[in-house]
């Protein structure tokens, strides 16, 4: 089996009982608009690959790991060299909004996989995440939609590649007409 599918298999069952929001379906979520991403731009498709697979292995909402120890782990033991490693993880670090806040990627594979995980916060996905990570932590209806002016709604803005502008900008008016929907019907 490659490395891809034993990543897939790792994040299956890394994330078996997690439900809000960051878990198995969103990870290929993200996976699969880093392959479409990806496929437009010049770049090393294995790195793209495994740190989209890879991006939440170690996120602090879900994990206590030091130094991304799980996907070091996992790159590791399917002998992923040091230094292909090291350039995977400097693209899982990038992801993170709340750590990267206004820093762009310095990496292609890092723009590209920050880029397919902002997609999956956006669009019909993006608002059925919010809601279920807002459930998962007891949050109000109204203190759930606090996050679109918070972060959902400066996505489409901080993209970095063409293709996920096009992609971010039809998101985005989706949700903009979810909000303007929601908020008729709570008049």
């Amino acid at each position: 089996m490659d490395i891809i599918e034993e990543a897939k298999n790792y994040i299956q069952e890394l994330f078996k009982n997690n439900y809000g929001g960051h878990d198995a379906d969103h990870t290929m979520h993200v996976y699969h608009n880093a392959l479409m991403i990806a496929r437009k731009e010049q770049c090393d498709m294995e790195i793209v690959c495994l740190a989209a697979l890879l991006h939440d292995a170690d996120d602090h909402k879900l994990f206590h790991t030091v130094n991304n120890a799980n996907a070091r782990r996992f790159l590791e033991n399917n002998g992923v060299d040091p230094e292909k490693t090291e350039k995977i993880i400097e693209a899982v670090n990038s992801v993170s909004f709340s750590q990267n806040r206004g820093k762009k990627p310095s990496t292609i594979e890092g723009k590209i996989v920050q880029d397919a995980d902002r997609l999956d916060a956006i669009g019909a996905i993006g608002i059925a995440r919010t809601f279920a990570y807002g459930g998962e932590k007891g949050r109000s209806l109204e203190e759930t939609l606090k996050h679109f002016d918070e972060k959902l709604l400066l996505l489409k803005d901080e993209m970095n590649t063409e293709t996920a502008k096009r992609l971010a900008e039809v998101r985005h008016e989706f949700m903009l007409s979810f909000l303007e929907e929601y908020n008729k019907e709570t008049r």
